[in-house]
């Protein structure tokens, strides 16, 4: 199989297995109840865990989309957020160890041509790629850490979008749960 169709189809893959889970939870959302005993320290484990793959996503917006339903959704939001931020430094670390996985694609070229021009920029790129939903912030991770951006900031400008991102989802859920019992006579 070639590798663009095998692509495609892993994509196809993921897609399906996120709708799927996102399916699941809010069916099993008592069960998932139950996951209060983690409260926001197993919010914050799940989405270092879901970010610390590189290209690879595992689907930690799912399920921040079902905790906002079941927690306050700014207190997700903030858990999350951090926990993505600190699972991104998977990939700041393969840039910064100079062995990045696709050095030699054409968009992470890109990408670290622009942030190399417009180093001021960079932070902001960050914080935007970071809100983003797309599989692409490890390439940003990456170019931030082969052009030595201090991982603090590379982290805050992380941070501030992951949150932002992961507030969006978890309010959906929250909004989501609350309109869908509206539509359940009884």
């Amino acid at each position: 199989m070639p590798a663009d169709r095998r692509t495609t189809l892993l994509r196809i893959l993921a897609l399906a297995g996120v709708i799927t889970l996102t399916g699941l939870l809010f069916l099993f959302r008592e069960q998932v109840q139950k996951l209060q005993h983690l409260g926001y320290l197993g919010i914050f484990l799940i989405s270092i865990a879901a970010n610390a793959t590189i290209i690879i996503p595992l689907p930690g917006v799912a399920l921040t989309t079902a905790m906002g339903a079941i927690f306050n959704p700014l207190g997700v939001a903030v858990a999350a957020g951090l926990g993505a931020a600190l699972g991104e430094l998977s990939g700041y670390l393969a840039g910064f160890s100079g062995q990045a996985v696709v050095e030699q694609a054409s968009s992470y070229q890109r990408l670290i041509n622009w942030m190399q021009a417009n180093p001021r920029l960079s932070l902001l790129a960050i914080l935007i790629l970071a809100f983003i939903p797309n599989p692409l912030f490890d390439l940003a991770g990456m170019t931030a850490g082969a052009m030595r951006i201090p991982a603090w900031k590379f982290l805050l400008a992380c941070a501030l979008g992951k949150i932002l991102k992961m507030a969006v989802f978890a309010y959906a859920g929250a909004y989501s749960v609350d309109w869908m019992l509206t539509l359940i006579p009884g």
